[in-house]
């Protein structure tokens, strides 16, 4: 079961479903209904959780290339491929039940279609042929807010592709910050992450470029009114420190202060969106 269980990339899930939840609680002024709320978080959680298993299936060669991948079940061979096949086929089909009929049948289209972006499009087709495949490939990963979204209004409106936004310009600075001191894995394994295709210096401003686009981004919250002061002071907050990090990135590299951008950058989205939430339900009643 620990095996099963570490093929679902559980960190990774809990920010995609973190982020989804978000999404729901965005998309109504009031609570949203426990049990839609509930059972979209389930279905999203497992079709996400299919989406880790199916892509540690795909990339077991490359996997037990590289240090930080070796440990996982594919990798090692504690799990075959056809037991990572199944559980990720099992676990594809729930997420889509339950959201198909607890929910409505847009959000586990929307859930679906990610899955197909994650598991298929970037993993197969992106990673091992393009130096941009984070950045293309972000655009699966950006979703979870969508879902979210149209799990509670059964729509798909702008605010919710603000959120998408966000996101998916915070994907190669966080991605591209860990690329860096773990270039010679990459190198190692034939993935043609920026890093190894480009070299150091040329990533790193680029993690400063899209951090600045990003910082932007942020801001666009406030100003499409979906947010009030309190989330767009901690957006500049957040967003000068992310800026800051990327600017001694680029200035004076380090592989210690390029993990420590990688984890700030997960703190940096966490707190953004802890910061939409707390603002739609304390502004209200504060103005």
């Amino acid at each position: 079961m620990r095996q099963f269980y570490a093929l679902t990339k559980p960190r990774v899930v809990q920010l995609i479903v973190f982020c989804a939840a978000i999404g729901m609680l965005l998309a109504t002024p009031d609570l949203p209904d426990w049990r839609v709320a509930l059972a979209a978080v389930a279905g999203i959680w497992l079709v996400a959780a299919a989406a880790a298993a199916f892509n540690c299936l795909v990339e077991q060669r490359i996997d037990s290339r590289m240090a930080r991948t070796s440990w996982r079940p594919t990798a090692t061979g504690e799990l075959t491929r056809g037991q990572a096949l199944a559980f990720s086929s099992v676990l594809c089909a729930a997420g889509s039940a339950i959201l198909w009929f607890a929910v409505n049948p847009l959000t586990m289209w929307l859930t679906f279609a990610t899955f197909v972006g994650y598991a298929v499009v970037y993993t197969v087709l992106l990673k091992p042929m393009t130096p941009q495949n984070i950045v293309i490939g972000g655009a699966s990963g950006a979703m979870p807010p969508v879902l979210g979204w149209a799990a509670i209004r059964g729509d798909v409106g702008p605010e919710a592709l603000i959120l998408c936004l966000i996101i998916f310009l915070w994907t190669p600075p966080h991605f591209w910050a860990l690329a860096l001191y773990r270039a010679e894995d990459y190198r190692r394994a034939g993935l043609p992450m920026l890093p190894v295709t480009h070299g150091a210096e040329f990533t790193r401003l680029h993690v400063l470029l899209y951090t600045i686009v990003l910082f932007a981004a942020t801001l666009l919250p406030f100003v499409a009114g979906m947010s009030g002061p309190i989330y767009l002071a901690a957006a500049i907050v957040l967003g000068v420190m992310f800026c800051g990090y990327a600017w001694r990135l680029w200035r004076s590299y380090s592989d210690q202060l390029a993990r420590r951008t990688f984890r700030f950058s997960i703190v940096h989205l966490s707190l953004l969106f802890a910061a939409l939430l707390v603002d739609h339900y304390l502004w209200p009643m504060l103005s």
